[in-house]
């Protein structure tokens, strides 16, 4: 006879599921390295049924949120598990993000059969190729780093020498990467556990009946939520501004059909893939999809396999929304996907404005900084993201200096980034005044200065440096970003949205990001 379902249990494996994801980040970010996955958190954890399906994930990255599953399902597919078992993969073309971003995966075993996996991914801030940070504008995946097919790092619980020591020779900071490494592993291991411990407790059968239920649930409310967008057919577009090497004024374009408690959401007719590292590979536009759903759902509810159901994703391959291999794809993770969320948002205004935020700053205004250490002799890579202005909505002004939408990372403090790196922070502060006016204001953007003590090599991947984060119902956008080079001499140099430089002791890079869009018309007096 089947269980009845209780609504205690169901909140009470909801939150046993997510805990433990949320203990596997707690413990992958204390025991790690390097200063992006300790202080920034730049990483996600999750669990996943045998079949790949995503049970829970941790409140981590958004940009991870529909990737990993694409991630696992790819293993799945590629390798025979044993227990004990880590299968390391970065391959975006096998469901992966960018080479950086790097996933871990390991098999639970109940009495001798899988039943489960746990996973992590972390965003390394060296994977080698052209550019230190690994974040270059570059024109394949093959100048990009080391690329990691799903293959196995620990084997029956006994780690492969030869594979780890394979990457380890291809970064420019070993030492740093594996401690990162061992972190993930370590992540995993506490995973395995307490999943371990719930089974034992509750029985893997009541363990089955509410992950299945969890799923269902999670699936009822993105269905109840879609339900309450009137059908209809709404179309909106937006562009990337460049890709670095020349192409410009790059389309996104949604068709975005509701019908019912169903959303197909047709990119069909977005420019082709471009030859800079902008380009998105499906798991990426499957991610921001997911990203604007989970969020307007508003409500307290797992975040698992569940909410995929009701959304149909519908890309053309070899577009910048659908990359065929090999093309570069270090700046789509984290640039496409926040344009792709604006181009979603901007669908929806049209069918619930009052829902809907104007657009945020659009971009994570990327900087990955290598040189050498005056004081030791080694290598080191530095990397971040930047927060900006959040867009205004029905409920109030925007934020101001916040990540939004695809990324969650925290800010860098100060006095990391001058104790790790021979850099000093000259400046960072809010960029005032740089949110579109409206009824409701958008949020103001961030300044960034910092100037080197050492000789450096600089990257910056970013947007909105040409077209504004858009207002809303008559707010006006806000202000574009700004990337500028104050050299040691005091001449300033405005550069474009994207660029790599190598700069001299007491030079600085400038970074002023975007306000977000306001949102509605500003009352005259």
């Amino acid at each position: 006879m089947k269980e009845e379902v209780n609504p205690i249990f169901l909140e009470v494996f909801k939150n046993r599921f997510s805990s433990i994801a949320e203990e596997m980040g707690a413990i992958l970010q204390r025991t790690a390295f390097s200063v992006n996955i300790k202080e920034r958190k730049d990483f996600s954890c999750a669990i996943f049924d045998k079949q790949g399906r995503l049970i829970a994930q941790a409140e981590h990255i958004p940009v991870h949120l529909g990737s990993m599953p694409l991630s696992v399902k790819s293993v799945i597919n590629s390798v025979d598990f044993e227990d004990g078992d880590v299968v390391i993969v970065n391959d975006p073309f096998k469901g992966g993000t960018h080479l950086p971003d790097i996933t871990l995966i390991s098999p639970v075993f109940l009495n001798g059969k899988l039943k489960y996996f746990v996973a992590n991914r972390a965003h390394h801030s060296d994977i080698g190729g052209m550019s230190a940070g690994s974040m270059p504008i570059s024109e394949s995946i093959f100048q990009e780093g080391i690329i990691i097919p799903p293959v196995k790092i620990v084997n029956r619980g006994e780690l492969n020498k030869d594979i780890f020591q394979l990457i380890l020779n291809n970064v420019r900071t070993p030492y740093e990467r594996e401690g990162d490494f061992k972190a993930q592993i370590a992540a995993n291991q506490s995973g395995i556990k307490r999943i371990k411990e719930l089974v034992n407790k509750y029985g893997i059968d009541k363990v089955s009946i509410y992950q299945s239920v969890l799923l269902d649930y999670s699936e009822k409310l993105i269905r109840k939520l879609i339900n309450d967008i009137p059908d209809g057919t709404y179309t909106f577009e937006d562009y990337m501004e460049d890709d670095g090497l020349g192409n410009k004024d790059i389309k996104i374009n949604l068709k975005l059909t509701i019908k019912g408690s169903n959303a197909i959401l047709d990119f069909t007719g977005s420019d082709r893939q471009v030859k800079g590292s902008i380009n998105s590979v499906y798991a990426i536009t499957l991610s921001s999809v997911l990203y604007v759903f989970r969020a307007l759902a508003g409500r307290d509810i797992p975040t698992n396999d569940g909410c995929f159901r009701p959304l149909k994703v519908v890309t053309e391959k070899g577009t910048v929304l659908d990359a065929n291999f090999p093309a570069a794809v270090a700046g789509g993770n984290v640039e496409t996907s926040q344009r792709v969320v604006d181009v979603v948002l901007g669908a929806l205004s049209k069918a619930i404005p009052e829902l809907i935020p104007a657009a945020s700053q659009g971009t994570m205004n990327n900087v990955a900084i290598g040189g050498i250490d005056p004081e030791t002799g080694e290598n080191f890579a530095y990397y971040e993201t930047i927060g900006g202005g959040m867009g205004a909505s029905s409920f109030g002004d925007g934020e101001s200096a916040i990540q939004s939408h695809m990324t969650n990372t925290m800010n860098t403090p100060v006095e990391s980034i001058e104790f790790n790196y021979p850099f000093l922070v000259k400046e960072y502060s809010i960029r005032k005044n740089s949110g579109g006016k409206g009824l409701f204001n958008g949020g103001d953007g961030i300044i960034r200065d910092i100037q080197f003590l050492t000789d450096v090599e600089v990257t910056v991947i970013s947007e909105r440096r040409r077209f504004p984060p858009y207002g809303l119902l008559g707010g006006e956008p806000g202000e574009v970003g700004q990337n500028s080079v104050i050299y040691k001499n005091g001449y300033k140099e405005k550069l474009p949205s994207k660029f790599r430089v190598h700069l001299k002791k007491g030079d600085r890079i400038r970074i002023e990001t975007p306000g977000g869009g306001g949102y509605g018309t500003q009352l005259s007096g």
